[in-house]
């Protein structure tokens, strides 16, 4: 089963495809989303074909931003219900921790999480797909969202520590300048995330309802329970933070969800497949996103995707892809990107 999200991830598609010389309707036919998808934002569609209808059009405009022109067109509202939540809190943090806890029920294939370093607080996005694909306008759609988000609350002169890309730059800053401000923007990084001041989190959401946001809660966590995660969904998201760790082990993965590891064999066994399986599958999507990057050291690619050698990361490349990183590269990435 494929991840789905909202189809409100395609709010304002037509108006910016069309911007940019792009038939949006074209675009949806060739990637297999049902034009129906664009008038009823609560519709579950796959988020896989989200992810290529938007780098396709990007592709055929000719540009590395569109994702990014799409989230300057968003707000709190095209969450749906999970904007509302995140709306209710008495913080800024407490708005990011609700976000991060319900926004599966948005978007299955979005895994945002915070890592809290004392006086320093980074959100990180992250993204979650079943086979590997270029991500850049995804990410830089989250990112984007999440940004004006942060801006809803802490106000227009509010300024980030930094903003993370992993991807390289792009070839025109104008609306990273126009949305971000381009000095704030960090490109080629290792992870895409938002660093913020911590004593900026901290700070109240005066209109606020404590009420209203009791009642949300418990509709969304009805909803949730209805959508149960699967042991294999809770594995794999364990993966993807532990990876980059050098340690991620099926006893570190059991050791987070409070069993053993037996346990967790067990019961991906029940699931039809087993830890290896997701660790490769997690890995591949690991190493896909960073080396769409030309200017990255395949030293650090292999950090990130949990290598402690370069030369084992380059085994494992040439025996899961056929081919090394370059002939790779060359055959499935276009040459300006």
């Amino acid at each position: 089963m494929p991840y789905l999200t909202r189809s409100a991830a395609l709010t304002d598609y037509v108006e910016v495809a069309r911007a940019v010389g792009v038939d949006p309707y074209r675009m949806l036919d060739e990637v297999g989303l049902p034009r129906a998808c664009l008038r009823n934002p609560d519709h579950k569609i796959s988020a896989g074909a989200v992810g290529r209808l938007l780098e396709a059009t990007a592709r055929v405009a000719g540009i590395d931003d569109f994702g990014l022109r799409l989230a300057e067109r968003r707000g709190l509202s095209n969450l749906g219900p999970v904007g509302l939540i995140v709306r209710e809190q008495p913080t800024v943090r407490k708005a990011i921790e609700a976000l991060i806890q319900y926004m599966g029920l948005h978007s299955e294939a979005q895994s945002p999480r915070m890592e809290d370093a004392g006086d320093i607080v980074t959100v990180i996005v992250g993204l979650v797909i079943r086979r590997p694909a270029p991500m850049r306008q995804s990410i830089e759609l989250s990112m984007g969202v999440l940004y004006r988000i942060l801006r809803l609350f802490l106000g227009n002169a509010w300024k980030p520590k930094s903003i993370c890309f992993t991807h390289r730059a792009p070839r025109n800053r104008e609306t990273y300048r126009r949305l971000f401000g381009i000095s704030h923007v960090r490109f080629s990084h290792d992870f895409n995330g938002i660093v913020c001041a911590a004593r900026d989190l901290d700070a109240p959401i005066p209109a606020a309802d404590p009420a209203m946001a009791r009642y949300v809660r418990q509709y969304l966590d009805s909803i949730a329970a209805r959508a149960g995660a699967t042991i294999s969904d809770k594995v794999r998201e364990l993966i993807w933070m532990l990876l980059s760790s050098g340690n991620c082990s099926v006893e570190r993965v059991a050791e987070h969800l409070g069993v053993d590891r037996r346990t967790v064999h067990r019961r991906l066994a029940r699931e039809g497949t087993s830890f290896s399986t997701i660790l490769d599958a997690v890995r591949t999507e690991t190493v896909i996103r960073f080396i769409e990057n030309r200017d990255r050291p395949l030293y650090v690619v292999a950090e990130m995707s949990g290598f402690s050698a370069q030369s084992a990361f380059s085994r494992w490349f040439r025996s899961r892809f056929g081919s090394n990183v370059s002939a790779w590269r060359a055959a499935n990435l276009p040459s300006s990107r």
